[in-house]
Order: structure tokens, then C-alpha cells, then sequence
């Protein structure tokens, strides 16, 4: 594979519904009310029902695993939550913009820099992914 230091990955747009939050609640344990319950969500500040963390880390991870074929060349993957994606119960849900771009390319790894954004707000910070060559 020849990359090179700016190469941008085919970006990605991808849904987040409630019915998706219950989903990955099962599949997770993670039955935090601020992920299905409007009511408890305001009530500690929210704008509404938001995704998992882990979910949105996952769903945006999809853009480098599509694009290598192979997610087991993933060594590294590590992000800062910067905003919630926010959730609402209109049918719709919510919507996830993704886009990547490769920042370091050596002997052994290629480091790819991801973006997230939702309703315009950045929602993952420092995303970086290092894929094995």
C-alpha cells in the first residue's frame, strides 16, 4: 500500500437512532437512563437522550476499517469525547459526519486522524487511529 502524509479517506455519514441505542445498550450492559430516558437525560443537563460513548467511538473507527479491509490492522485507537451526539425521538435520529486523513506514514504504521461531527459540533476530539502497514 503506498500512502502518503495527506491522503483522505472516503468520508462517511451514518445514523444513530433510539433503537440503536437500546441495541448497543443490550449488547453493552450499559443501561445508563441518560441513553433512553428524555426525562433523566434533561434532568442532569442534556439536551435529550445521547449515544454511547463507545458507540459513536465504534461506528467512527468504521471509516479506517472499511478503508483497510481488515480491522485487525488496527493497533491503536484512542479519542477524547468533545460533545455529545444527541439523540432525538423524531424517527430519524441522529446523524454522524466522519472524515479521515493520514498524518504520518512510516516503515511499520500509518497514523490517520479522525474527525466526527453532529448537528455541526465537533463530537470527538484527538481521534487517532495507528493501522499497521
Amino acid at each position: 500500500m503506498s500512502i502518503e502524509v495527506g491522503f483522505e479517506l472516503p468520508s462517511k455519514t451514518f445514523g444513530v437512532t433510539r433503537a440503536d441505542l437500546i441495541k448497543y445498550a443490550g449488547a453493552s450492559l450499559d443501561f445508563n437512563l441518560i441513553h433512553w430516558n428524555e426525562r433523566v437525560a434533561k434532568a442532569v443537563g442534556l439536551p435529550d437522550v445521547i449515544a454511547h460513548g463507545m458507540l459513536t467511538m465504534g461506528r467512527c473507527l468504521q471509516i479506517v476499517t472499511d478503508w483497510i479491509d481488515d480491522p485487525a490492522k488496527v493497533v491503536d485507537y484512542q479519542v477524547r469525547f468533545a460533545a455529545p451526539v444527541v439523540v432525538p425521538d423524531d424517527g430519524v435520529g441522529a446523524k454522524v459526519e466522519v472524515s479521515a486523513k493520514v498524518v504520518e506514514v512510516n516503515a511499520e504504521n500509518i497514523k490517520i486522524d479522525i474527525q466526527a461531527r453532529s448537528e455541526g459540533a465537533k463530537v470527538l476530539g484527538k481521534a487517532v487511529v495507528i493501522v499497521q502497514l
